[in-house]
């Protein structure tokens, strides 16, 4: 039985571990890790897959900001990285951790959600799309139309130009 805990229950040596297992260790130099470089996951947002006493997936979400051209910063949450343990793998437990942010995001996000990924995967099962995004730019090389958004929480999407970054 799996069971979901708040990452900040998790030693935090685990959850590197685990990173570097389902992404590298050269998983540093991407674009997302630009974009949240120095901050802390959001914790009501962030959790752990513990499966007999094993650390088997996490999820967490970041604190950025879409900063227009004319100085507005609206606020984002950063989905990701949603890590399984290599072995376990197109078992459910990225899809369970994913449901499970999304209901704490239902309630508990202070602002519209956004990731870069497969859009057919987080749009089909999780309501992510790209076409809020359009505009957005990142700093460093991604593939536009795995930029996606999602407006949750009563939290609207930005349509016009920007960067994301820090907020």
């Amino acid at each position: 039985m799996v069971e979901l805990l708040p990452l900040s229950d998790i030693e935090p040596q685990a959850v590197e571990h685990l990173l570097d297992a389902a992404f590298g260790t050269d998983r540093f130099g991407r674009t997302a890790y630009r974009i949240r470089a120095g901050m802390a996951p959001v914790p009501a947002l962030s959790f752990a897959a513990v499966e007999r006493g094993a650390l088997v997936g996490t999820i967490q979400c970041w604190p950025v900001a879409h900063h227009a051209a004319d100085g507005i910063a609206t606020p984002l949450v950063m989905v990701g990285p949603v890590a399984v343990r290599p072995d376990l793998q197109r078992s459910g437990h990225g899809r369970l951790l994913m449901a499970h942010m999304l209901a704490a995001a239902e309630t508990g996000a202070d602002s519209a959600l956004m990731m870069i990924g497969d859009p057919e995967y987080y749009g089909r099962f999780f309501g992510f799309a790209a076409a809020a995004t359009a505009a957005w730019e990142l700093p460093g090389p991604y593939e536009k139309h795995r930029l996606l958004a999602r407006a949750i929480n009563g939290h609207d999407l930005p349509t016009s130009a920007g960067m994301i970054g820090p907020r």
